[in-house]
């Protein structure tokens, strides 16, 4: 492996040939694995995401640390969760060698991102190349679990990003848009060509950037409201007075609740924001006793 100069390199393409090669490791498809192979992108990534000197940054799937390095280069505390323990255990050591001036900085947890519960600091930022097969459940579980998180940018498939940011009404709006809505302002921050990945996938890839915000004013849980989503759109394109009904506990329970809510029941859950949901939610707990 070649070692940098003075000056911090991120990975290019060569060395993370080498790396996987030393390390003999193959991309595992289960695990989404398509490594960033393009420091450009990594600096795009970073600057998009605003990350600070000062800021503890929580990265899944670092991989073999392309994202990594482009992190801990801004002076920010990261904590790297990876699944694969061979990657894992490889990353302090390409850290140390391609920027030692980061020397404990960089924090890695091997666990699988969807069961993590605890973190050895509270990150202030979520930045990602997320698994195109778990990408809104990881985004949304660390959302819920750690409250500290302010702010951040992942990567994902290009369709999924469009759905994450999409508004009510459009037609890639669904539970992921609306869910995402609960925890933060979500936007779109461009298109990512496949050809920047190693292995090269078969779609594009798009930028996702969060800023938190209050969660709705309602008396209803998280839980309520996103139950409530899910019946909506497991029908979508049904009335919310139908899509709702086992929801409900029936049509008629359906269009009380919604009339409650102020909602039109004759409308179809694309039409409603994340204050509509908790909305309804609220009511048919209302209506529980």
């Amino acid at each position: 492996m070649t070692k940098p100069g003075a000056d911090a390199q991120l990975l290019g393409a060569v060395a993370i040939r080498q790396l996987a090669e030393t390390l003999n490791v193959r991309p595992v498809k289960r695990w989404g694995q398509n490594f960033v192979v393009d420091a450009n992108t990594v600096r795009r990534i970073v600057r998009l995401a605003g990350i600070g000197p000062d800021e503890v940054v929580v990265e899944v799937g670092p991989g073999l640390g392309s994202l990594t390095l482009g992190l801990l280069e801004t002076g920010a505390r990261v904590l790297a969760v990876e699944i694969d323990t061979t990657l894992a255990a490889a990353l302090p050591a390409t850290a140390g060698t391609y920027l030692p001036a980061a020397e404990g900085r960089l924090t890695v947890v091997a666990a699988d991102a969807l069961q993590l519960a605890e973190l050895p600091l509270s990150p202030d930022a979520f930045v990602a190349n997320l698994p195109y097969n778990v990408a809104v459940p990881v985004i949304l579980h660390l959302l819920a679990q750690f409250p500290s998180l302010d702010h951040g940018l992942v990567m994902v498939q290009w369709e999924v990003a469009e759905r994450l940011a999409a508004p009510p009404g459009s037609r890639t709006y669904g539970v992921p848009s609306v869910k995402a809505a609960w925890y933060a302002d979500v936007t779109r921050q461009g298109r990512v060509p496949r050809s920047v990945f190693w292995p090269v996938p078969n779609v594009d890839s798009g930028l996702v950037g969060f800023r938190r915000h209050p969660a709705p004013q309602t008396s209803a849980s998280r839980e309520d409201v996103f139950a409530c989503i899910d019946a909506a759109f497991a029908q979508r394109r049904k009335s919310l007075r139908s899509a709702l009904a086992r929801w409900a506990g029936g049509v008629e329970a359906a269009d009380a609740t919604l009339r409650a809510a102020g909602i039109d029941p004759s409308l179809r859950g694309e039409r409603l924001d994340i204050a509509a949901f908790a909305a309804i939610a609220e009511h048919r707990r209302d209506a529980d006793g």
